[in-house]
């Protein structure tokens, strides 16, 4: 989908990690280039102030954006990401290119959505952008802390994973912490989910690329040291034996402003090459 955002009353709003003094700098370019243009824009410290922009510009790494994404999606605000100093999956720009970042809110571009996980455990609803990662929770007075999980898909069992847990990546994800741990790389555009084995206990147990028109269910079969579940990086919630958790896509996306030569492939191809070395 292409849209022209640009006009007089243009509505921006700037997120920036200011906990590095690179992106300060950056923020003050993009403020001076957007008075240039009589626009003064919305300016949010905390993710909970976000309203309805027309578009939200964050100044920061993938980190930053997954910081702000679920809250941006859920009002339908459209993320443009300025990164500084190393190329990330959900920028689109970096630090030195402001004004060519100013120039693409006042052209054509594309919105790219990308699907967001729900996790409902405990009857209370998760998000996460990236994955949503079900691991073992130490504790030091059982012996030993592998867990097993079951899991099972549209009430279909897969498998019991031994180990130290699963994840369950979208499209986005594939290329964070389910790509580390062996799962395969998907392109944004896929409707499709990602389960994947962290340090499984048999050789058997792999990836498993499925839709995200399923539904998921993880139990942990077995008394251990629990199950605790992060988002996106983030600690929420620990399952005990026999408790479930429900996994399947939200109702929102989380939009992302692209140029029309934004190419998914040089960016993998630039990470995949720096991770190598």
């Amino acid at each position: 989908m292409y849209k022209i955002l640009y006009n007089l009353y243009m509505d921006i709003g700037i997120y920036c990690n200011r906990a590095a003094k690179k992106f300060v700098l950056i923020e003050k370019e993009l403020l001076a280039r957007l008075k240039e243009r009589g626009i003064i824009p919305k300016i949010y410290d905390k993710v909970e102030q976000i309203d309805r922009p027309d578009a939200l510009v964050v100044l920061g790494g993938d980190g930053t954006i997954l910081k702000v994404a679920i809250e941006a999606g859920r009002r339908g605000v459209n993320i443009l990401g300025i990164n500084a100093g190393n190329l990330g999956f959900l920028t689109e720009f970096e630090g030195e290119q402001v004004e060519e970042a100013v120039k693409l809110l006042e052209s054509e571009y594309e919105i790219e959505n990308r699907s967001v996980l729900e996790v409902t455990v405990h009857k209370e609803k998760y998000y996460a952008l990236n994955e949503a990662v079900f691991q073992r929770s130490y504790n030091p007075s059982v012996d030993d802390n592998v867990v097993a999980v079951n899991v099972s898909i549209e009430g279909k069992k897969v498998d019991t994973f031994v180990g130290d847990g699963v994840i369950v990546s979208t499209p986005t994800g594939s290329t964070a912490y389910s790509l580390s741990a062996g799962g395969s790389i998907l392109t944004p555009d896929i409707s499709a989910f990602i389960l994947t084995p962290v340090c499984a206990h048999s050789l058997h147990n792999r990836p498993i690329v499925f839709s995200d028109a399923s539904k998921l269910e993880i139990e942990l079969c077995e008394e251990g040291p629990g199950l605790a579940l992060y988002c996106d990086g983030k600690y929420e919630s620990l399952l005990h034996r026999t408790e479930k958790a429900y996994i399947c896509k939200a109702n929102f996306n989380v939009g992302f402003i692209k140029g029309k030569n934004s190419n998914f492939f040089d960016k993998l191809l630039f990470k995949l090459n720096k991770w190598s070395k």
